[in-house]
């Protein structure tokens, strides 16, 4: 791990919970920064009980958390970061990038990227009624539609004293399919008056050293599937594959006795487990076989049995 590259959990919405950042933190070593899937503001009703579990300042106790904020409307997002701020959290992430169809729809997420007038207005309220109370950092991607998009976009962002854009250099039509336009992430290496972060489809060792070959300048790099295959994956470079799994079990126990402990049922820990089984079987052979035996399975003594298993 290159001591002088910062490094960021990104924030997947039901997996990544304070559960799996702590458990991560104390396995793997604390990371630069956690951030915490996206809250959205409610303007009649106070957080959700999830929400509220994820923001609770004892769940992100030794680890810097940033909370994301999903929306198009400049005063809930103020609303929402001075609740935040006071809760002590020092930086507010702004989630430009979520490509699901049910937050496009509604004009935020990736979605936001297509009304760029609209978009202007929002981050000139934001910032001025921001600016000296916290930090602000926005997650995008590089366009709705086509990456054509991407260059005045970029302008614009550079309107704003930002402390990092952090770039998925896909557009929302991609999804997590296509492969990144790194052409673009290019261009704002080379334009951005704003710290950049790089994010998507760092998945290896090797990816991430060829990354850093073709761009030595990026210094913060944010991983979200590629920690998920293999939350190890800045730690194991050199270790043995008995240490590898050492770590990797450690954590997963952490994990599950984390959710277990939360009271929530054995239907709900297993479907928490078998969301991550999704990812994690990449790291053992016959990943979509494995995969497919997870899926069948009805209850914790049955996962438990199958844990054994695999750790034979």
């Amino acid at each position: 791990m290159d001591k002088t590259v910062k490094y960021y959990m990104a924030p997947l919405e039901s997996v990544t919970t304070w559960i799996y950042r702590q458990a991560h933190a104390k396995i793997y070593g604390r990371l630069d920064k956690y951030f915490i899937p996206f809250l959205e503001p409610h303007e009649k009703r106070d957080f959700k009980t999830r929400e509220l579990q994820e923001i609770l300042p004892e769940h992100n106790e030794n680890i810097y958390a940033v909370p994301q904020i999903l929306t198009n409307r400049s005063e809930g997002f103020i609303k929402l970061a001075k609740a935040l701020k006071d809760w002590g959290y020092e930086e507010i992430n702004l989630n430009l990038g979520c490509p699901s169809k049910t937050v496009v729809t509604k004009g935020k997420g990736s979605g936001f990227l297509a009304k760029p007038e609209e978009l202007e207005r929002f981050l000139t309220e934001i910032f001025d009624a921001l600016s000296g109370e916290v930090k602000i950092s926005v997650k995008t991607r590089i366009g709705k539609e086509n990456p054509e998009e991407f260059p005045a976009l970029l302008e614009l962002f550079n309107k704003y004293p930002m402390e990092e854009l952090i770039i998925h250099p896909r557009v929302q039509k991609d999804g997590y399919g296509n492969v990144p336009r790194l052409e673009l992430y290019e261009l704002a290496e080379k334009q951005s008056v704003n710290p950049l972060c790089y994010n998507g489809d760092l998945y290896t060792r090797e990816q991430i050293r060829n990354f850093a070959e073709r761009f030595p300048g990026t210094e913060r790099l944010m991983f979200g599937r590629g920690f998920l295959r293999d939350p190890g994956l800045l730690y194991n470079e050199g270790k043995d594959s008995k240490d590898i799994f050492e770590k990797f079990w450690a954590f997963h126990d952490l994990v599950y006795e984390g959710y277990q402990e939360r009271n929530m049922g054995d239907r709900n820990v297993l479907f928490k487990m078998k969301e991550l089984w999704s990812y994690q079987v990449y790291q053992f052979s016959e990943p979509e076989r494995l995969f497919k035996t997870f899926k069948k399975m009805q209850d914790c003594n049955e996962y438990e049995q199958m844990i054994r298993n695999l750790r034979r």
